[in-house]
């Protein structure tokens, strides 16, 4: 028998092993905002695990971003979320496991490129939006204003409407985390001159007391920005999470279409280029689902 053709009676088998365990699934997924990061990567997985399945087509419910999903995965409104890994862990919840870390956010501090706003200290006595009120960026925002003291005038608002905010004179900055480049920030840079703040200074401490947080920069490339130099920022990875609710086997269906589904995922948004095998197992501090680790210890990855 030829190499090729026992490779594909493989991949036959493992699709109908796949099937059996998921056909009689009816799922739902807690995503984002419309046209948000996580909203575009739950549509294109519910289609495509669907498609490899033969499931039902996952149910996508947009939200206000993770503590929200949270709330949901919690209370059985939803049976699959994402969520950024500082508010799934503040949940404390021993139910919950995550089939994969799937990207990183970033942190964006945005203001007009003519402000006299050239560091987070100048924030104070501004006014800020700081993300929707059950989201994650203003769980954020909230941490950053307590471990500098800065006392601002904070205001709850989304992205778009933080973002028109700015372009109108109604705030000094806004608050956004997410994925690179975001389409409403590059848009935004379209129609203004804007820069972002540099977290360079604070994030030694910031990562002392929450270990979950890392540093990347944002290339001057990545948006139409009047900063000269990369801005250091924060980052925070996003958990495809689940709960004890979902079998072994389902879990582990699950987790092998992520992965046979990135060309599709990268598609509809460019932060499914960082999804890769190798990292998707770094979901602390919430552990694995056990079906889910049974796929890695088979790609030889645990």
């Amino acid at each position: 028998m030829s190499r090729k053709l026992i490779t594909l009676l493989t991949v036959l088998l493992v699709l109908t092993g796949c099937t059996s365990v998921t056909e009689s699934l009816k799922l739902t997924i807690a995503t984002g905002f419309p046209g948000g990061v996580y909203n575009k990567l739950g549509n294109a997985l519910a289609t495509e695990w669907a498609r490899q399945t033969g499931m039902s087509r996952p149910v996508v419910l947009s939200s206000e971003g993770s503590p929200d999903n949270i709330n949901r995965l919690t209370n059985g409104q939803a049976d699959i979320a994402f969520s950024a890994a500082d508010a799934a862990s503040d949940s404390r919840n021993e139910r919950f496991s995550a089939l994969a870390r799937v990207y990183d956010d970033y942190l964006h501090i945005v203001v007009r490129a003519d402000s006299p706003i050239k560091a987070i200290s100048d924030l104070t006595g501004k006014r800020v939006a700081i993300g929707a009120a059950n989201s994650g960026v203003k769980k954020i925002a909230d941490r950053v204003f307590d471990i500098t003291g800065v006392v601002a005038e904070r205001r709850e608002m989304g992205l778009q409407q933080s973002a028109d905010a700015l372009r109108r004179g109604e705030i000094d900055a806004f608050f956004w985390s997410g994925g690179l480049p975001t389409d409403e920030i590059v848009q935004l840079g379209r129609a203004e001159q804007i820069r972002l703040l540099d977290m360079n200074e604070l994030m030694s401490t910031i990562r002392k007391r929450f270990r979950y947080y890392g540093t990347a920069t944002i290339p001057l490339s990545m948006y139409r920005l009047a900063n000269t130099v990369p801005v250091t920022t924060l980052t925070v990875p996003n958990l495809l999470m689940v709960t004890d609710r979902l079998s072994p086997d389902a879990a582990k269906a699950l987790t092998q279409g992520i992965f046979t589904a990135q060309k599709e995922l990268a598609a509809v948004t460019r932060a499914a280029n960082s999804i890769d095998i190798r990292s998707a197992v770094e979901t602390q501090p919430i552990p694995l689902h056990p079906g889910a680790r049974e796929y890695y210890r088979d790609e030889k990855n645990l």
